[in-house]
């Protein structure tokens, strides 16, 4: 029999108030947002992963983006270089000092030595979301490594080969069988290349927990009734309906999408850190008690959501758009009540 804590509680309140503050953020770009203290104080990623900044850069500018080359060989290779780092910056200074990047026309030597002189000038080239490990080429640098790495994927046309896979499973065995990714980033990959048109598979077929989300299904859990992980995930998946209703939770989704499991699997990562504040009587598996990044705000103008033409989400009848003034007047009443207190 699954058995669960006060933390599962907290992942359904969890998942259905971050998403109201996307939401509130496209609807309002002053705030407040949120009188949730922790939502308020750290930083924590979207519920859906598509929405996420990243994601979004992905998908607009790098897969989708007009004027770049739908062959599939390119949209694999720019997909995996711009994740490969998996930051935006990184990616653009490329791009300023080499053009428009292409497989057809890049110069992977004239990269490296890019990637060498920004790694000296004090600059991070990669992101801190992931641990990524240096496959074992024999080069200096990790970067090196990296870009040998990519250099060998395309050798093998493994754009082709992905393509001709039968299922998400087959396709993450296929990346995950190069040197340096495991189990955690082959999956990643397996999901930005199919928010591509290289792919066209469900995204509900297939899902792997990361090591975060481990730790928050053991927050979740304290019986489990012999399930693999994976089949945790896919057991909160199948019963979102059900469990946002049981709590009075309104929860409309992303433009009507559910959460699929790769999103599932995210909010488990996410209630790792979140119930480290909330409820620090469960240690999880990681025993780590503090949350490392603090929100802060950040006010650029937020470009329109973007997502793969096949899902047919139509934003523009979005609840986010309605007038809703009545609930922001609220919200600034909770978070002006909770200010109150502070002092």
């Amino acid at each position: 029999m699954i058995a669960t804590t006060i933390a599962y509680e907290t992942y359904w309140r969890f998942a259905a108030e971050r998403l109201r503050i996307l939401y509130r953020r496209r609807r309002d770009a002053i705030g407040p947002w949120t009188s949730d203290p922790i939502l308020r104080a750290y930083r924590f990623t979207n519920v859906y992963r598509a929405t996420d900044r990243v994601s979004q850069y992905l998908m607009r500018e790098i897969q989708y983006r007009a004027d770049r080359s739908p062959d599939p060989q390119e949209v694999f290779f720019r997909t995996i270089l711009f994740k490969i780092f998996n930051k935006i910056e990184t990616w653009e200074a490329l791009e300023y000092f080499h053009g428009p990047l292409s497989w057809q026309t890049v110069d992977l030597e004239g990269v490296d030595r890019t990637l060498c002189r920004l790694r000296a000038s004090g600059r991070r080239i990669y992101s801190a979301a992931y641990i990524m490990p240096a496959p074992p080429f024999g080069r200096a640098g990790k970067h090196s490594n990296h870009l040998a790495l990519i250099a060998l994927m395309m050798a093998d046309r493994l754009a082709d080969r992905l393509r001709q896979a039968p299922d998400l499973s087959a396709v993450y065995e296929r990346i995950r069988g190069y040197p340096g990714l495991g189990r955690f980033l082959a999956f990643q990959y397996a999901i930005d290349l199919n928010y591509s048109t290289l792919l066209d598979f469900d995204e509900a077929d297939f899902v792997v927990a990361g090591p975060g989300a481990l730790d928050g299904i053991s927050k979740c859990f304290s019986s489990n009734s012999g399930r693999s992980p994976e089949d945790l995930i896919r057991w909160v998946t199948d019963r979102q309906a059900i469990e946002f209703a049981q709590r009075g939770l309104d929860f409309p989704g992303l433009f009507g999408r559910q959460l699929q499991p790769i999103d599932c699997q995210n909010l488990f990562c996410e209630i790792s850190k979140y119930t480290r504040i909330a409820h620090p009587e469960i240690p999880g598996i990681s025993n780590r008690r503090r949350i490392k990044q603090t929100y802060k705000r950040d006010d650029r103008d937020l470009p329109d959501l973007f997502f793969p033409p096949r899902w047919k989400l139509d934003t523009r009848g979005a609840r986010w758009k309605l007038d809703t003034r009545e609930e922001d007047e609220r919200l600034t009443s909770a978070v002006d009540n909770q200010l109150e207190l502070l002092l």
